[in-house]
């Protein structure tokens, strides 16, 4: 299998990460525009209207654990241990992060995020105890 393959997850991951930026952006903009917001209260997290710090807050979730995300991906590159099996677990896990921000960024069901979420980690846990078996040389 080709191992750079593992980078179009990476890549759609950041793609991810650039929306949530622009969301941020676009009701930061609009919040301002309507009188709902002043520009100074984008200078503390806590002052910001709810509108766009629900935004603020997924754009730091593409930041938590999709960190673990990155490094398996990258060491699963260097180990030679892209399959098909590794591959779809990070597409899966991308997938997680997409649905988990569309919940975030739309309705914001508490249930929906955490489980999600919880997909995420868990299908991301499998991963790396795989990559710990590849590493001992048992798959």
């Amino acid at each position: 299998m080709n191992q750079t393959a593992i980078f179009w997850p990476i890549l759609a991951h950041v793609l991810l990460i650039y929306i949530v930026y622009g969301v941020m952006g676009r009701r930061r903009y609009f919040a301002v525009k309507s009188g709902e917001a002043k520009v100074g209260q984008y200078k503390v997290r806590s002052t910001e209207p709810s509108s766009s710090v629900t935004v603020a807050n997924n754009l730091i979730n593409q930041f938590e654990l999709p960190v673990l995300f990155y490094v398996l991906c990258l060491a699963l590159h260097l180990t030679n241990g892209v399959n098909y099996l590794t591959l779809a677990l990070m597409w899966i896990f991308v997938a997680s992060r997409y649905f988990h921000a569309w919940v975030h960024l739309t309705s914001n069901n508490l249930l929906l995020r955490s489980r999600s979420f919880f997909v995420g980690a868990v299908i991301l846990l499998v991963a790396w105890i795989w990559f710990a078996l590849h590493l001992l040389g048992a798959v």
